[in-house]
């Protein structure tokens, strides 16, 4: 009598368990916004396709392991979280270890050259317009840049926004507020010098 709760409870914890279909079904929905937000959060293209698998691989784990607490909905919040804090990580490793090839002096001089890999994918905007889009963003001050993308793109509430970054529903609208109108400066001027054309 005893075991019965006990086997319901694990049946239950089997049926939240994603099955592969589900899970890639999932990420055709989410993929493309978490691997945005990581972009903001990271350096580079291929350090945000790192930070995000990164950040899946712990949410499976998790859900394995039976460790996940909350269902199908939680995921999202918990990935946002995951992937702020691996960037904080992999940012502060990158900073540390320049460092020391400096102290050394094993650095070249050369200067790498990022790749262009456009963050609005668009057939009505032409390169250009994306190119200057997603440099102005980058210019906004990264604690508003990220509740944009979380909001716009993420699709996320204020109150999400907020649990996620650690802040309140009013603080995540005003620095959405705040960055929006960020952004909506730069493009001015980049408009006003004939620079962007929308």
């Amino acid at each position: 009598m005893s075991d019965e709760p006990e086997m319901k409870t694990l049946s239950a914890v089997e049926e939240s368990k994603p099955s592969a279909s589900e899970w890639r079904a999932w990420l055709e929905v989410h993929g493309p916004k978490l691997l945005l937000f990581a972009r903001q959060q990271t350096r580079s293209h291929q350090d945000a396709e790192d930070v995000l698998q990164d950040a899946l691989v712990k949410l499976i784990d998790k859900i394995q392991s039976n460790e996940f607490i909350g269902g199908e909905e939680s995921w999202q919040p918990y990935l946002y979280t995951t992937i702020r804090r691996l960037a904080i990580d992999l940012s502060r490793r990158d900073d540390r270890r320049k460092r020391r090839e400096d102290t050394v002096g094993t650095e070249t001089g050369e200067v790498a050259q990022e790749t262009f890999d456009p963050w609005f994918d668009s057939e009505s905007s032409d390169d250009e317009t994306r190119s200057q889009l997603e440099e102005k963003l980058k210019d906004v001050p990264e604690k508003f840049a990220e509740v944009i993308i979380m909001k716009i793109w993420g699709e996320k509430t204020f109150a999400e926004i907020g649990e996620i970054l650690g802040i309140s529903q009013n603080t995540a609208a005003s620095r959405y507020r705040y960055g929006l109108e960020a952004l909506k400066r730069s493009l001015g001027g980049a408009r006003r010098r004939g620079d962007l054309s929308i």
